[in-house]
Formats: structure tokens, sequence, C-alpha cells
């Protein structure tokens, strides 16, 4: 398994209606690096945002084909982290790091 600096593991946030529900019960959702593994997620969220993570849970989101402007082009996937954090810890998205 190739080992990643801690900065390219996570790729972006993702802020949708569903991941601000999750924020409700301590979860936050990131987009990660595709070859990135539950346990370099877990030590680069806890060293960049200082908090304790209890779980992670990863999903693959396959890529799509789609239609634009009568061609034929394709979505690529993703790989995605569902963070939970432990009680009374929480990561503000709106403010940087």
């Amino acid at each position: 398994m190739k080992k990643f600096n801690i900065l390219d593991t996570i790729v972006s946030p993702n802020i949708t209606e569903k991941a601000t529900f999750l924020s409700e019960q301590n979860k936050v959702v990131f987009k990660v690096h595709k070859g990135a593994n539950k346990n370099s997620i877990k030590k680069s969220i806890e060293k960049i945002f200082k908090v304790k993570v209890v779980k992670i849970n990863t999903i693959n989101l396959k890529g799509k084909n789609k239609l634009v402007k009568g061609k034929k082009t394709f979505k690529s996937g993703y790989k995605k982290a569902i963070i939970t954090l432990q009680k009374g810890q929480s990561i503000d998205l709106t403010t940087g790091i």
C-alpha cells in the first residue's frame, strides 16, 4: 500500500444537504484519495483538525456516463469518507484550516 502525505489524503469537504443533516449527529463528510485506507484517513483528520475520530465509513462512488451538448462524456467517480467525531468535538468547515 502506498503511503500518502497527510494533506494529500483528504481532497475536499463534501458539503451537501445530507452532509449538513449528518453534522447534527457529530459526523463530517469528506472526499478522499481513492487509494487511502481508513487508518490513513483517521491519522490525517486527527493531525489536521486536532479532533478525536471514533469511527470512519468509506464509500466508493462509481463514475457515470453523461450526455453534455449531444456528446457522451464520463464523470469520474470518487471515494467518500463519513467521519464520526467524539462527543463534544466538531470541525468547522466554513473557517478553513
